[in-house]
């Protein structure tokens, strides 16, 4: 008789319940670093304008990323104002469609091993638990950034495609759910970070079927035939009006400079070693670290395992085809993100959904041992996303406050100076971008010029109505602008970081200014 050992739907729906609360809770904070603010008021003015198509940023054209963030923050403008909250809420939901997908491949696994003898597997709750709790994914999914957006629907595609795999080893056949979906969320990944979206994919599942030593079914090499054109259709619309629109400025800006220069090249200053990946990704499975390396121990003993037994002519216990899979979509974007010239955290976030799968195979079988483990996964899933909202409602507003300009431009504001001119002493704020918008200079670059020298505002200020204008400067910088004598000024705010200095020319600055 078939024994199970599922939990209460209610204490499911109360973990669910709680992950949705900690993913949902916070976003309201000041914009951080110089990304989200920068991609929040790009999707502004798309939305200001009525124009679904082309980027902008001070009303020049940005052509560093497709559209997929920024229509999610539209569609949230929409509903819910232009606010920090909407701007991140698409991310919130990615994040958890990546929790969502993981699930449902574990499900697909519990289904695969369950028989009328064995008991229930329950790897999906265990899947759930370290994918919700893990740092890198629970840090990204606040973001309104692109990682979390390209990683929701290639995990969703990897899972579509293990699940068609799963089905064609068991010999289930019928119409093709799975493959369909997995073309339909490459077309998505494309629309959300480029070229990866498609190359990735391809990529994993050849390498899968190397690892595997299977030749890929007919079935698999006919459905390109028609899953292409799935895929291309979901791409075509934003890629296809873009180019009719911009032509190859698109192409140049786009698809050469961000993605080729970027891949071959340090033009974007940010260079790291080769093996930085290698470390980060671990950190991104936070707390489960320890875990996640004896999953790594346990997948290259299995294939060790595997080529031993091939040598031997035993083929009859081929490897878990999990963690082959696993392998795969770990190492194909962990060893081509390596060879990039460029390199940010986030770019590997991809490689994070299999590495959870990858350490949630190892606490489940060590739960299947001893009963310790599973309560200890519990536990540790549960403290991390306690921990997670402590610092959201206690750290977090601090560090944002120091961070993002929101508080000064408010302070200058309330002062009745909302339509001043904004100038950057010593520093660029990209924060500004989107708290500042409309108000910012702009030099032949289409960047905020940053100045060094009194000298240098003074010819500004002259040509500025009133005379007068707003400086953000580093706290220790401020000094400089109080001291000029050919203007007044006032320290209107500082959040430690960075102070809000609103200057007007004096009559002998307004004399000088002219002779120039």
């Amino acid at each position: 008789m078939k024994t199970t050992n599922a939990k209460p739907l209610w204490i499911f729906a109360s973990f669910a319940a709680f992950v949705v609360f900690v993913y949902l809770f916070g976003l309201t904070v000041p914009l951080l670093g110089p990304d989200e603010p920068r991609y929040a008021q790009v999707a502004r003015e798309m939305f200001l304008r009525g124009d679904w198509v082309t980027p902008t940023l001070g009303g020049f054209h940005w052509f560093e990323k497709p559209a997929l963030l920024y229509w999610l923050q539209i569609t949230f403008y929409n509903l819910f104002g232009v606010n920090e909250f909407a701007a991140r809420f698409g991310s919130a939901l990615f994040g958890l469609g990546t929790i969502a997908s993981l699930w449902l491949l574990g499900r697909s696994v519990d289904r695969s091993q369950q028989s009328e003898t064995t008991r229930k597997s329950d790897f999906s709750t265990y899947l759930a638990l370290i994918a919700a709790s893990s740092l890198g994914l629970m840090v990204f999914a606040r973001g309104a950034s692109f990682d979390i957006i390209v990683t929701f629907p290639m995990t969703a595609a990897m899972v579509s495609y293990f699940i068609f795999d799963i089905n064609e080893r068991k010999g289930r056949t019928g119409f093709p759910v799975p493959l369909i979906s997995f073309y339909f969320f490459i077309g998505l990944a494309v629309l959300a970070k480029g070229l990866i979206g498609i190359v990735f994919p391809f990529a994993i599942v050849t390498f899968y079927h190397l690892l595997s030593r299977r030749v890929p079914s007919a079935k698999l090499l006919l459905s390109v035939l028609w899953g292409i054109p799935i895929s291309a259709a979901v791409v075509a619309t934003w890629y296809l009006p873009m180019y009719l629109r911009h032509g190859w400025e698109f192409v140049d800006e786009f698809i050469i400079q961000h993605h080729f220069q970027r891949f071959t090249s340090n033009k974007y200053q940010h260079p790291q070693p080769f093996h930085f990946f290698w470390w980060v990704l671990p950190l991104m499975t936070f707390p489960w670290i320890p875990f996640f390396f004896g999953g790594i121990w346990l997948a290259i003993k299995t294939l060790i395992g595997d080529l031993k037994g091939r040598s031997n002519g035993d083929v009859t216990n081929s490897p878990n085809p999990l963690i082959l899979y696993s392998l795969a979509w770990l190492l194909v974007p962990l060893v081509f993100f390596s060879f990039s010239g460029s390199k940010l955290p986030g770019y590997i976030l991809p490689s994070l959904p299999p590495a959870i799968v990858i350490t949630a195979f190892f606490v489940w079988q060590l739960s299947q041992k001893r009963v310790l483990w599973r309560r200890s996964a519990v536990a540790i899933s549960l403290m991390m996303l306690v921990l997670v909202s402590l610092t959201i409602a206690l750290v977090l507003p601090r560090f944002a406050e120091r961070d993002s300009v929101r508080s000064l431009v408010t302070a200058a504001d309330e002062r009745g100076m909302s339509s001043q001119r904004l100038l950057m002493f010593y520093s660029r704020s990209h924060n500004a971008e989107f708290y500042a918008p409309g108000r910012l200079l702009r030099d032949e670059t289409e960047r905020q010029p940053v100045f060094y020298k009194t000298d240098d505002i003074l010819a500004i200020l002259i040509n500025e109505p009133n005379r007068s204008a707003l400086i953000i400067s580093p706290v220790e910088h401020a000094a400089t602008l109080m001291n000029e004598p050919r203007w007044t000024a006032e320290i209107l705010k500082d959040n430690t970081e960075h102070a809000i200095v609103a200057v007007t020319l004096a009559g002998s600055g307004i004399a000088e200014a002219r002779t120039k």
